[in-house]
């Protein structure tokens, strides 16, 4: 075996691992202890799953695979966004200027960035999927940016450190299981490789995602008053979890 196999081999474990402790997190009670292992051995899981794809997307890329280094190197950007928030927003909940510090405004513009060279390349090339699922990446860094702009009013929110995570975790979700869909499922099984496949590889879970938000914010939205919620650095006895 090649070290570039060896290198996707590992890389494709660690999405399987990925994949099975989300289901299992997001299946257990939230807030139990297993929800907090599960979710801990996911973003573990996410990070090695980072640390693969950006050789694997420099390699694809001298390769002159443009479109599949493209995707990778996307996916990266959106996913470490997804995967510094799900974590801080869990240790820093009583400290948002913590939480929307340097690194969450550096993921921030990473994915803004990465958005606009995908839709670029997208309109360039008249790939619909390009441009629509630039959207994310679009959506993603301007979200993060204006929270660091107004994170007194995202402060003020009740329990807001509850939306980031889960908001964050969902944005994960999306970029696992595009990449299982869209690149694992077909070598997997050849037989449903198809365009409708393709396209519900990259739409899909972001519909499905989209759905789950919305029950999510309507279940957690009307919780503690905002007045609990402290907006400046809070003790760091109170930042346990």
């Amino acid at each position: 075996m090649t070290a570039y196999s060896i290198l996707v081999a590992t890389h494709g474990s660690i999405g399987v691992l990925a994949l099975a402790t989300f289901w299992a997190s997001a299946a257990l009670r939230k807030g139990s202890a297993l929800h907090r292992r599960f979710g801990q051995a996911y973003l573990l899981a996410m990070l090695g799953i980072l640390i693969t794809a950006v050789p694997m997307a420099v390699v694809r890329y001298l390769q002159g695979q443009l479109y599949i280094a493209v995707f990778l190197g996307y996916l990266v950007a959106i996913t470490a966004n997804g995967v510094w928030a799900a974590w801080r927003a869990i240790r820093d909940k009583h400290d948002v200027a913590r939480y929307t510090g340097p690194v969450y405004v550096a993921s921030g513009l990473l994915a803004l960035l990465a958005g606009v060279g995908v839709l670029a390349l997208g309109v360039h090339d008249g790939s619909p999927l390009f441009i629509g699922f630039s959207a994310i990446g679009l959506y993603v860094g301007y979200d993060t940016l204006n929270k660091r702009l107004h994170r007194a009013r995202l402060a003020a929110r009740p329990r807001w450190w509850l939306g980031e995570h889960y908001s964050a975790m969902l944005g994960n979700a999306i970029a696992t299981h595009v990449a299982f869909l869209a690149i694992g499922l077909p070598r997997l099984l050849p037989a449903v490789d198809g365009v409708a496949l393709h396209y519900f590889a990259w739409f899909g879970p972001l519909l499905a995602a989209v759905i789950a938000k919305r029950v999510l914010d309507r279940k957690y939205a009307a919780a503690r008053p905002a007045s609990a919620v402290p907006t400046a650095r809070g003790a760091a006895s109170s930042r346990a979890l």
